[in-house]
């Protein structure tokens, strides 16, 4: 990076619906999927569609009690059978949760609940779906009522109906209730700040799985009962119950409990004080196994009628009742499954839970691709080279190239130029790692021909100019050797340059020591949005950097010693232009062999000594490792980093910090239009 950088702020999502992706047979799994019905209603006649394959996560089904066969229901698999639509707004949503035949919903953007705790009555045969992390219900949730089945709510983030008031007895506003519903999934969302409870089971609700969810902020976190049967089965299994104070959950009269591999923690010196933790009550009959509890008051009870069995968990700090007793049942009866080791599930519930950037999302599958070209190194593909297939897609291309490179290591710098748009660079192993794309270029590398040296941007192994393009399943590295090389100047090498807009980059290593990634526009007042995800970025000095939009999500950022065995770096350096977003890294793991207090989250890059020049950057929801310098953000050029707009939201981890003068923390409100849906606009990746 040269020492020199930008800002933006970006319009609304614009409400709407977006339909007509059809989803056909999939032959591998039996299944049938009939046509979307367009803009113009379901009893619009369908127009022809080419097939595609269903994604993967519209073909998952429940596991847990939810996937055992009764009251005449096939395991869990929600609107599989139907087709696929997507909503952007209230009316869009609650048409199609309410209609009698079955859909998969995906929900691309915050949808806000009017009037505020509204409950959307959801139908039969359902699958709702949060886009990616984009998908948000705000102020309200869903009810599920006598009878309803077959019914899974996933990736989705629900929050923000609170009223004011920490005990609620006014407001049932629930971000999930069920009343007498059966066979449900409720998959890995993310529940918090509600006006009563995150989830409330009740009336008899059964063959319930609730799985992979974050349960965060609340009074009540998930309620089971309401009822003075004993006939619910439900499993309850690798859930993050964080900073909820009680019902995590609170379990009455339930004929099978399984509780397995949840984690729950309450921070010290928190606002919220847990008051208990896992509670049977009445006629329950429950099995708590290899969970995780931390700081928790209370953290298993249990009233004389209930029977309760623990196996393998875990108690760090915890204090109060931790009781047990009785005959309970053996959960492998009923299905089966596989213990995590309860050590690990910390790690596992913090990395795991939550919304996922795969799931929900639409895009085509490499089988749909108008046209798809073979890279391989030994000659059995059309190309021997990337930048060979690259080359052979034609200027404009009106849609989709997928470029297929097959495993190996292919030493060469790849250039995709704007003017051929919709390029997906995918490897086709069956890892991240068995396709990596190299080079060793720096800045100050000179050129083969004597015209000068590369320069930063122009040192990239892989740079990606052109609007709507993707990488994924890749590893694309700069190996630049700065200990072999310390006779030369200008030692910044990245690995990845992006100049476009509408990059997704998912599945990836993008690995180097300085200046690993770089994402900037292609003029200041063009637009840049990158969304990363599902990927690791391995750096050490401003190794996040650029003047582009962009998120960086559910990844994991790996700190890296410097060339002589030092540790010292800066994870961003933002150049954002002014009124625009910056670099958000959101729900994402920092992490790496280095020293405690040894790097800075980020410093404000004013390229050139640009003035005009607004960086920003955001870490929230992340999980940041003893490495980071308690005073995280520091200067850079002469310009001080609190001029500018440097904030955290609810990280956790050694790295994390309280609030101060010098490490500003954005408030509830202001968190709410920090979203990645915020960043991203009227895209959804």
């Amino acid at each position: 990076m040269d020492t020199t950088q930008h800002k933006a702020r970006h319009r609304r999502r614009r409400l709407g619906l977006v339909v007509g992706i059809l989803l056909a047979t999939v032959t591998a799994v039996g299944l049938s999927y009939g046509g979307a019905f367009g803009a113009f209603g379901e009893d619009a006649r369908p127009k022809a569609a080419a097939a595609t394959i269903a994604p993967q996560w519209a073909r998952e089904t429940a596991d847990g009690f939810a996937s055992v066969d009764a009251l005449g229901q096939n395991g869990t698999y929600g609107g599989r059978d139907g087709a696929l639509v997507t909503v952007k707004s209230l009316v869009d949503l609650e048409r199609y949760a309410t209609a009698s035949k079955p859909y998969v919903i995906v929900v691309a953007g915050t949808i806000t609940m009017a009037p505020k705790g509204k409950e959307i009555k959801v139908a039969s045969n359902k699958t709702i779906v949060g886009a990616g992390t984009l998908g948000q219900i705000v102020g309200g949730g869903f009810f599920l009522g006598q009878g309803v089945h077959n019914v899974i709510i996933r990736n989705l983030t629900i929050r923000d109906s609170y009223a004011g008031t920490w005990n609620d007895k006014d407001h049932d506003w629930d971000a999930i209730q069920m009343d007498g519903a059966h066979h449900v999934w409720i998959d890995h969302n993310d529940l918090r700040n509600m006006a009563d409870g995150l989830i409330d089971s009740r009336q008899d609700t059964t063959y319930l799985t609730v799985s992979w969810n974050r349960l965060k902020n609340d009074n009540k976190a998930f309620g089971i009962g309401w009822t003075d049967h004993v006939t619910a089965d439900i499993t309850i299994h690798h859930n993050w119950f964080h900073e909820t104070e009680q019902r995590n959950p609170s379990t009455d009269n339930v004929a099978h409990a399984h509780l397995y591999n949840n984690f729950l923690q309450d921070d010290p010196d928190s606002s919220i004080t847990s008051s208990y933790g896992n509670y049977a009550r009445g006629g329950t009959k429950m099995v708590l196994e290899n969970s995780y509890f931390e700081g928790l008051n209370n953290p298993v009870t249990k009233d004389g009628s209930a029977a309760l069995v623990q196996r393998g968990n875990v108690f760090v700090n915890t204090t109060g009742r931790n009781e047990s007793g009785g005959t309970a049942f053996d959960p492998k009866t009923y299905y089966r499954y596989t213990l995590d080791a309860a050590a690990d599930v910390p790690s596992k519930v913090r990395a795991g839970a939550g919304p996922r950037g795969s799931f929900g999302t639409t895009a085509v599958p490499t089988a749909a691709a108008d046209r798809t070209l073979t890279v391989a190194k030994d000659g059995t593909g059309q190309y021997k080279t990337v930048q060979a297939a690259v080359n052979a897609v034609p200027v404009n291309n009106p849609s989709r190239v997928l470029v297929s490179v097959k495993q190996g290591t292919y030493r060469e710098t790849v250039d995709v130029p704007a003017n051929k748009p919709h390029i997906t660079i995918q490897g086709s192993g069956t890892s991240r790692k068995d396709t990596v794309i190299v080079y060793g270029n720096a800045a100050g590398t000179r050129k083969p021909d004597g015209t000068g040296t590369y320069g930063t941007p122009g040192s990239a192994t892989v740079a990606i100019r052109s609007d709507d393009s993707q990488l994924r399943n890749l590893t694309i590295s700069n190996d630049f050797d700065e200990a072999a090389n310390q006779n030369l100047n200008d030692h910044q090498a990245v690995a990845l340059l992006t100049t476009a807009d509408k990059v997704v980059l998912d599945g990836l290593i993008v690995t180097g020591d300085q200046d690993t990634l770089e994402m900037e526009t292609a003029a200041k007042d063009k637009p840049g949005r990158v969304y990363l995800t599902n990927s690791y970025v391995v750096g050490n000095v401003d190794f996040i950097f650029g003047r582009a939009t962009a998120v960086i999500d559910q990844s994991v950022i790996t700190l890296k010693k410097r060339w002589n065995g030092t540790s010292a770096g800066y994870i961003t350096a933002p150049s954002t232009q002014t009124g625009r977003k910056g670099i958000l890294i959101n729900r994402s793991t920092v992490n790496g062999d280095v020293a405690p207090s040894s790097f800075y989250l980020g410093r404000n890059w004013h390229p050139g000594g640009d003035n005009t020049a607004d960086p920003q950057a955001t870490v929230r929801n992340s999980t940041l490792s003893a490495a980071i310098k308690t005073t995280p953000w520091t200067n850079m050029g002469g310009f001080s980093w609190k001029d500018d707009r440097f904030a955290e939201y609810m990280n956790t981890g050694p790295g994390a910090g309280p609030k101060s003068t010098d490490r500003p923390h954005l408030t509830d409100p202001q968190a709410a239009s920090q979203e990645v849906s915020d960043w991203l606009g009227d895209w959804t990746p």
